[in-house]
């Protein structure tokens, strides 16, 4: 199998300028014009949300630095709105997929969440179907991907016992059939097998952040941790 093919079953044909050897910026002039322009100036907004500066800090803590380096806008196929390229430990987000803060600042979060899994936890993304099932769950429930306001905006009714696990197992099911070549019926198995206990790991929020106001607590929770750490 050639090496066009093997980035395509690893979802690489959804983020066309992966397959770039150089990334050009262009004049400041030329860029204020740009998707690109806006995504830069989006992602500076988002990395300031409680979601992702909790993020940021678990990594830095574990050693990982994440700087701007470590994300790229680009253009991506239309059916795709961030990704996690393991490769690089770079976060794409996809600049003509992303129009609004909020949505931006999910797809951030999500991402985020799969780069400190990356870190924490010796992710095997391209041979453990199991471990990139994991990751997905844990974004899909972490990220507000399944928030009661994002559910209504899909016209999702919440309203049922169970909704926030639905909403992650079939969020989860639909980003692994995006990026592996796998049938639906052996994706639904995956993320059967690994389910309760992903969607039960919170790490590093230590709950679900329902909201933006469960984010600013899990943040401020996270950082009275460590400054009593510090102290004994």
């Amino acid at each position: 199998m050639d090496q066009t093919k093997q980035e395509e079953d690893y979802g690489y044909d959804l983020f066309p300028e992966r397959n770039k050897s150089k990334y050009k910026k262009g004049s400041i002039t030329e860029s204020l014009f740009t998707f690109n322009h806006k995504c830069q100036v989006m992602l500076q907004y988002a990395i300031d949300t409680p979601y992702a500066k909790l993020l940021l800090g678990a990594m830095k803590h574990s050693g990982q630095v994440f700087k701007d380096r470590h994300f790229a806008c680009e253009d991506c196929d239309g059916t795709v709105s961030g990704g996690f390229d393991a490769a690089s430990s770079q976060i794409v987000l996809c600049q003509n997929n992303i129009h609004q803060q909020s949505h931006m600042n999910r797809v951030v979060t999500h991402e985020l969440i799969h780069a400190f899994d990356h870190c924490r936890a010796h992710v095997d993304w391209f041979k453990n179907y199991r471990h990139l099932a994991c990751s997905e769950i844990r974004a899909a429930n972490l990220s507000g991907d399944c928030s009661f306001s994002n559910e209504l905006s899909r016209f999702h009714f919440g309203l049922k016992k169970h909704h926030q696990q639905e909403c992650v197992r079939g969020r989860a099911l639909r980003s692994i059939l995006a990026v592996r070549k796998i049938s639906r019926e052996e994706a639904e198995k995956i993320v059967d097998e690994v389910f309760d206990s992903c969607f039960n790991d919170h790490a590093p929020f230590g709950r679900i952040p329902h909201s933006k106001k469960d984010a600013k607590f899990a943040y401020r929770h996270y950082e009275s941790r460590d400054r009593y750490n510090a102290n004994i």
